[in-house]
């Protein structure tokens, strides 16, 4: 159940389409458009990626932009929607800017094993008894309800609602210290599931260091195991064009994703970890530095 890594393409007679998921996707697919149409192909693009005047503008000149296509299933086509839209709000989410804070349904969508709605436990009860019947009813098993859940509405009902078809991890963030309360509640809720069964977003760069680390530890002490991600400019192009803010550096940021998205955290604390060393090599014409990791 492989992803297209952020931009999918493909071809309907003379038409080649383009779907950006990610912002810095773009210079990939500005590549690709120029390779169709030089092709004699028509091109058409869209995507989350293009959100914003200033992201459209890079395909603006080599390909048609907008419309309506179903491009979900060419990103991968085990997966599926039942709802777009999420009431949160989160400033560092691109949803609320693209979907809106209010839930569109979609009951005619088709079940496949991955799930994308971006909050299933602030759905509407009936409307999540509709999703999890249809899967019964078509026999399909969810392994995977990828954008997850919402530590604020999810609770015990919520839990046995979706324990009856979802086969994969329990998928939730805990992006501010502010969360605390909601993310251990529903940690306690989950409590029976294995850690690896527990997978929590951590945003870090968004707090001072020490907040992230600490979050990212109580992930680790609740039984569960955090996914780090920096914060990321939603038209950045480029995944290392991190946001700096508070105490981070470039550095500090990719050593914190690096040491727990590894699992680093199992063999030793966070204060051992040491961030990769630039070496000098010596080489005829002058010294280039080698970025060398070390755990």
């Amino acid at each position: 159940m492989g992803w297209s890594k952020g931009l999918a393409e493909w071809v309907e007679g003379d038409t080649a389409y383009l779907s950006v998921a990610f912002s810095w996707k773009l210079p990939d697919a500005f590549q690709r458009a120029v390779w169709y149409r030089n092709s004699g192909y028509r091109v058409r693009a869209g995507g989350p990626g293009m959100f914003a005047p200033s992201l459209r503008k890079y395909l603006s000149d080599v390909a048609e932009l907008g419309g309506e296509v179903d491009a979900l299933p060419h990103h991968n086509p085990w997966a599926t929607i039942a709802s777009r839209g999420c009431p949160v709000g989160c400033y560092f989410c691109i949803v609320p800017k693209m979907e809106g804070l209010n839930f569109t349904l979609l009951p005619d969508f088709t079940p496949r094993p991955i799930l994308c709605d971006n909050n299933l436990s602030a759905l509407p009860i009936e409307y999540q008894e509709f999703i999890i019947d249809k899967y019964r009813q078509f026999g399909i098993e969810l392994r995977d309800a990828n954008s997850g859940f919402e530590p604020l509405t999810f609770d015990e009902e919520t839990y046995r609602r979706w324990k009856s078809i979802l086969r994969g991890p329990w998928r939730f963030a805990f992006d501010t210290t502010s969360e605390e309360p909601q993310v251990k509640r529903m940690m306690t809720i989950l409590k029976g599931e294995s850690p690896k069964k527990k997978q929590v977003y951590v945003l870090i760069g968004n707090e001072p260091i020490a907040a992230c680390h600490e979050r990212a530890q109580k992930v680790i002490e609740w039984g569960g195991e955090p996914y780090v991600q920096p914060l990321l400019p939603l038209n950045a192009l480029s995944r290392d064009a991190l946001k700096i803010a508070h105490d981070w550096d470039w550095h500090r940021l990719k050593d914190m994703q690096r040491y727990y998205n590894r699992h680093l955290w199992r063999y030793f604390p966070f204060s051992e970890y040491r961030k990769a060393r630039s070496v000098t090599v010596e080489r005829t014409g002058g010294f280039d530095f080698v970025e060398c990791e070390s755990p």
